[in-house]
């Protein structure tokens, strides 16, 4: 390793949990130089999945989701002021406040933000709320504690639906509209999302498919109901745009880097690209701004909003940044994340949404509990688990290895002779809610054709 890399200035552009933990790893792999932390929210790093789980049904505070320090940083914060730029030739981050910070190596771990409702008079109604920062959390929860007649929850993804399973358990009515057939169809395909549909109906959800919110109503600033595309209204006083992300890459335009709405293109090493496609070796990326290429899913380039891609993208891309080409590593990591709603664990490894075939491994979908094994071209991708999360070690395992599909028998209880079906995986653009994963290359059931001038 070269000693140099162990000194000088790095900055981190995001004061997030991917920005936090890879402070800590430069700081553990005997990096000794200049880290600053540049954050445009006055908060230190805090824990997002809370927000819309814990937070929302009134068992914790949204001010309580601070993210611990595993070790001391000997950091300079710059929280409560942006990054409008950066200079890469000159090698400056430039804030809001008109201050430049100079660099030796960038770490950008801007993230996302929540989707707003497109009109921004009616997203300025008294009642209507987003979910991704403490400061939304924290406001939504304390108008659910005042009890509102209904409650409307437009995109059932999973924050949505997760927003929907608060506020049923809070006892509150609630209404969710999505565009898509079935809730969490975009991050789980349309055969598991009919059951998520069967979960919601039976929790007393009023579920509304097929359909999108026209417009929200208001009188006197206050939020009073939404109109629908099929022509119906309802009257609600709460209303919960749960629409999806937006990567957080606008400051980057004119940086010269591949950035843009799906994200910061990247190389399996967190090195940024820039706009002509030629890597970097001062400037990296982590967490869910990021899009990379991974191996197992055919080199598609991936954007993933899940909290362990997150720290481990993070820590791979802090020991590249203070290691000679030799000693630098892929970040391979098979993409898993969790959700609670409704009173079950639903937790997953792989892509589900690349995928062609889904079978019920183990379970039944009647139990409440199952494992759902997805497969494309004959080889496993994915596997989701229902209050059966300790089998995932066993299907993470088949992922790596990329083991046939269907696969055999393996766990204790696996279902015998259950038949492979499509997983109905939706065109993203069908959906009201962003996914949690991107696969930012094309579909799985999607062809592309080269077409040459003259040939």
């Amino acid at each position: 390793m070269s000693g140099d890399l162990r000194g000088g200035r790095i900055v981190i552009v995001g004061a997030s949990l991917a920005g936090l933990r890879a402070a800590e790893a430069l700081r553990d792999e005997g990096f000794t130089g200049s880290l600053t932390l540049v954050g445009d929210e006055p908060h230190l790093p805090y824990d997002r999945p809370p927000l819309s789980k814990q937070v929302l049904l009134g068992r914790a505070r949204a001010e309580e989701c601070g993210l611990p320090a595993r070790r001391a940083l000997q950091a300079q914060w710059r929280l409560g002021v942006g990054a409008v730029g950066v200079d890469t030739a000159g090698k400056r981050v430039l804030l809001a406040d008109g201050e430049q910070v100079p660099y030796d190596r960038l770490l950008i771990a801007t993230g996302t933000r929540a989707r707003p409702w497109p009109d921004p008079g009616e997203a300025g109604l008294d009642g209507v709320f987003t979910v991704r920062t403490v400061g939304d959390a924290s406001r939504l929860a304390e108008r659910l504690d005042a009890g509102p007649r209904r409650v409307l929850v437009i995109g059932a993804g999973f924050t949505g639906s997760e927003i929907a399973s608060a506020c049923r358990e809070r006892g509150l009515a609630v209404t969710v509209a999505e565009r898509g057939r079935a809730p969490l169809i975009g991050a789980l395909g349309g055969t598991v999302g009919a059951w998520a549909t069967r979960l919601q109906l039976a929790h007393g959800v009023d579920l509304r498919c097929g359909v999108t919110v026209t417009a929200l109503q208001g009188e006197n600033g206050r939020l009073t109901g939404a109109v629908f595309s099929d022509g119906s209204r309802i009257d609600a006083d709460v209303a919960v745009v749960a629409l999806g992300a937006v990567r957080n890459t606008e400051w980057l335009a004119d940086s010269g880097l591949a950035a843009g709405p799906r994200g910061v293109a990247c190389d399996a090493g967190c090195r940024v690209f820039d706009m002509y496609g030629i890597v970097s070796d001062d400037v990296f990326v982590a967490g869910d701004v990021a899009r990379f290429p991974h191996p197992l899913f055919e080199y598609q380039l991936i954007a993933l909003e899940h909290w362990g891609n997150a720290v481990a993208q993070a820590e791979v891309a802090a020991h590249n940044m203070v290691s000679s080409g030799p000693h630098r590593r892929p970040h391979l990591s098979v993409p898993a994340f969790w959700s609670s709603q409704f009173g079950l664990n639903i937790k997953s490894v792989g892509v589900p949404t690349f995928s062609d075939q889904v079978v019920i491994a183990q379970g039944a979908p009647e139990e409440r509990r199952l494992v759902a094994v997805y497969g494309y071209r004959g080889r496993v991708t994915a596997a989701v688990a229902v209050n059966r999360a300790k089998w995932l070690e066993h299907y993470q395992r088949l992922i790596e290895t990329a083991a046939p599909f269907p696969p055999g028998p393996g766990a204790a209880d696996f279902v015998d002779g259950s038949e492979p079906v499509p997983s109905d995986v939706p065109d993203p653009r069908v959906l009201s809610h962003g996914p949690t994963v991107a696969l930012t290359g094309h579909l799985p059931d999607r062809r592309l054709t080269l077409l040459r001038p003259g040939g």
